[in-house]
């Protein structure tokens, strides 16, 4: 599925058009049941929630600003309904090894490709507007791949210096994209090794 068509139904479906509203469902419903049944670890409960997600997107889908942010806003909608849902029940065992491992999780789809490049570009708009030091260091150690003794060279700092550049620059750039709406780092990218995977 391209911008454009996810674009379009979305624009449709915030006039009232249900069916637009219909087919977006059927295009996401097995990501946000997928990323639903990671956080919940229950089948049922996935599925009762991702209806959930839907309804409460429905409701909410005229607050939406830019349509193209729609896979995004959707997962973060699911994140946090998880959240609400987990805490009101409590602490539970986790599902049986047999449903994880039936959730195709790791191949990449339409709309996983198209959440991969929301996040992609709104990590992008986020290093621009960091300073040249903080944005300089998260490249070379996350872009370039270059490690802490290639960077220690690179910027003539002790390693121990770049380990705290690179800690006070992913805290700066998280910062960011908060301010900007992106709430999706802190549970998407939190992992020092994973904050970038979406660049």
């Amino acid at each position: 599925m391209s911008w454009e068509e996810v674009t379009e139904l979305v624009l449709r479906a915030q006039t009232g058009d249900r069916a637009a509203y219909g087919e977006l469902f059927r295009r996401f419903q097995g990501s946000v049941y997928a990323m639903a049944l990671t956080r919940v670890h229950n089948p049922v409960e996935a599925q009762e929630l991702a209806q959930e997600v839907f309804v409460h997107g429905m409701r909410k889908l005229p607050q939406l600003r830019d349509p193209r942010c729609f896979a995004g806003w959707l997962r973060r909608i699911t994140a946090r309904m998880a959240i609400n849902r987990l805490s009101r029940r409590g602490p539970v065992s986790g599902a049986e090894p047999e449903f994880l491992d039936s959730v195709e999780g790791r191949v990449r789809g339409p709309v996983e490709e198209l959440e991969r490049n929301e996040a992609k570009a709104e990590l992008h708009a986020g290093l621009k507007q960091l300073k040249d030091l903080d944005r300089a260091t998260l490249e070379a150690f996350y872009l370039r791949g270059q490690s802490l003794k290639q960077m220690s060279r690179e910027f003539e700092t002790p390693v121990g210096t770049i380990k705290r550049r690179l800690h006070v620059a992913r805290l700066r750039l998280k910062e960011v994209l908060e301010e900007d709406g992106f709430s999706g780092i802190d549970e998407d990218y939190s992992h020092e090794g994973e904050l970038m995977n979406a660049v």
